[in-house]
């Protein structure tokens, strides 16, 4: 499957993904600018993390006005799949691809640890890899991560299964309301989380608990054991 890589000023994670996505799918994405108007055809857009425009405004206001996102909001329209992670979900939920907003972490500080994950809905085509209320590592890095959206939204997000994942075990970084980690949207076609799952994929990054859900939507794995 041939992914592809969204590349804008301030973003810092693109190299930790291209990694990842070429290692677990055994082909290097190709890479698409922030000026360009349309997306190639591809089987998954990624949109790493890192600060986008210096995160001026708010976390992803910027990007989400971009070329390059109309474009990726078209391809999400068609039902390509569309994956964020951190800023990247940022921008996706400035976009409107995603609902909710995510705010400065409770602490008010930047938070880098490795947090726990509960796989809420392993039915998804980014969790499929995992177990139903399995939990799994991941590391975090971010100072605007807590997650928001009014009553109504969650309520709708809970009833129709599009909260993905949650803060497992009291490891919540930043105070994201139900303890919230990634959601996916109606369609079920774009995904954004706020862990780093890129940096979790081998030994020798302290373990490999990330690689599910590229494997899941690459579809190049079995539901794990």
């Amino acid at each position: 499957m041939q992914s592809a890589v969204v590349l804008l000023p301030g973003l810092n994670r693109d190299r930790d993904m291209i990694a990842a996505l070429t290692k677990i799918s055994g082909r290097a994405p190709v890479t698409v600018w922030q000026t360009e108007t349309a997306i190639p055809a591809v089987d998954l857009i990624v949109i790493p993390g890192g600060f986008s425009f210096g995160d001026y405004l708010r976390c992803g206001a910027i990007a989400a006005r971009s070329p390059v996102m109309r474009a990726v909001a078209e391809a999400a329209g068609r039902g390509v799949p569309v994956l964020g992670v951190c800023n990247g979900f940022q921008i996706l939920c400035e976009t409107g691809l995603l609902p909710g907003a995510l705010m400065r972490n409770t602490s008010l500080r930047f938070v880098c640890r490795r947090v726990k994950l509960e796989v809420v809905n392993a039915a998804t085509r980014f969790t499929s890899a995992y177990r139903q209320g399995q939990v799994i590592g991941c590391p975090v890095a971010h100072h605007d991560g807590n997650y928001f959206a009014d009553e109504e939204t969650l309520a709708r997000l809970e009833g129709e299964g599009q909260v993905a994942l949650r803060y497992a075990e009291g490891t919540n970084p930043n105070g994201a309301v139900r303890d919230i980690a990634g959601v996916v949207n109606a369609a079920g076609n774009v995904f954004g989380l706020m862990p780093h799952p890129e940096n979790f994929i081998e030994p020798e990054h302290g373990g490999s608990d990330g690689r599910g859900f590229f494997e899941s939507v690459l579809g190049t794995t079995r539901v794990a054991a």
